[in-house]
């Protein structure tokens, strides 16, 4: 994975700010886990199957907390639901209520523990994570990336660490190792740079380049040639390192983020 610059950091961080303050956070519902680890704000549904009085839904408290009948105050924060089940059991049985209940805990709404996808997606926003979840998998929850994204993803760890970029394309493909979110991991999809096209094309202007583009598709992207178009002579305009280079290429060539293409008119 690729170390992003300064720049990608303070746009994944702006963007992220942005979503929190405007309040645009879209909650999906994941499968329970027995592994999941209880926190704030989390509505649990809590079954007995020996007095069904004792079944409801319980909402987490911001001190991680809920009240239970017959057992009052008990603490949830950082508990897997098992070790809720578990701890349940072992409260009914010592107060004398049951002998063996038959209690089970799942999670109902998930709030406490998000990732957040921002950037070049269809649905931007914060959603709720059960257990680690694969990149490819949280993209397809944000609805896929938009026909401007890059193919670029800079992820903003909530551990501390460096943030990296990565390439959706080499994931799926399996060139590299599937990258797995935790919560509070920031996802950030980047827009693709634009390719100029002008001269004898149908609609000149600026179009986002996705990656590995051939010359004939960044035509199509401008509507294609004109009926007056010299397809033999059409030249790219680079700049490199300051320096203003002027190509002439084929229509299976590929071109670059920043390149301006130039479509000439025939002669007769």
């Amino acid at each position: 994975m690729k170390t992003p610059s300064p720049r990608f950091r303070r746009a994944a961080a702006a963007a992220l700010a942005c979503a929190l303050s405007t309040g645009s956070v879209l909650a999906t519902q994941a499968s329970p886990s027995g592994d999941y680890a209880v926190g704030p704000q989390d509505v649990l549904v809590i079954t007995s199957y020996d007095e069904p009085e004792l079944s409801g839904r319980f909402v987490v408290e911001t001190d991680g907390t809920f009240t239970y009948p017959l057992v009052g105050r008990l603490s949830a924060g950082g508990l897997t639901l098992r070790e809720l089940e578990a701890e349940l059991r072992r409260r009914l049985v010592e107060m004398g209520f049951f002998r063996n209940p038959q209690i089970t805990v799942a999670v109902g709404t998930y709030r406490s523990q998000r990732i957040f996808i921002l950037g070049e997606v269809q649905k931007p926003g914060a959603y709720a994570l059960s257990s680690q979840m694969p990149l490819v998998e949280a993209l397809a929850l944000a609805g896929s990336t938009l026909p401007t994204a890059s193919g670029e993803v800079v992820i903003a760890r909530a551990g501390g660490e460096e943030a990296a970029r990565v390439n959706i394309r080499d994931i799926q493909s399996g060139s590299v190792l599937p990258v797995m979110l935790d919560a509070g991991d920031s996802l950030f999809v980047l827009r693709a740079e634009n390719v100029y096209v002008f001269g004898q094309v149908r609609n000149p202007g600026a179009y986002p380049l996705p990656e590995e583009t051939m010359l004939l598709q960044a035509l199509s992207l401008a509507g294609g040639l004109t009926d007056r178009a010299s397809a033999s002579r059409i030249q790219v305009v680079r700049m490199v390192g300051g320096r203003r280079y002027e190509l002439r290429v084929a229509l299976t060539d590929m071109v670059e983020p920043g390149d301006t293409i130039v479509v000439p008119q025939r002669f007769f």
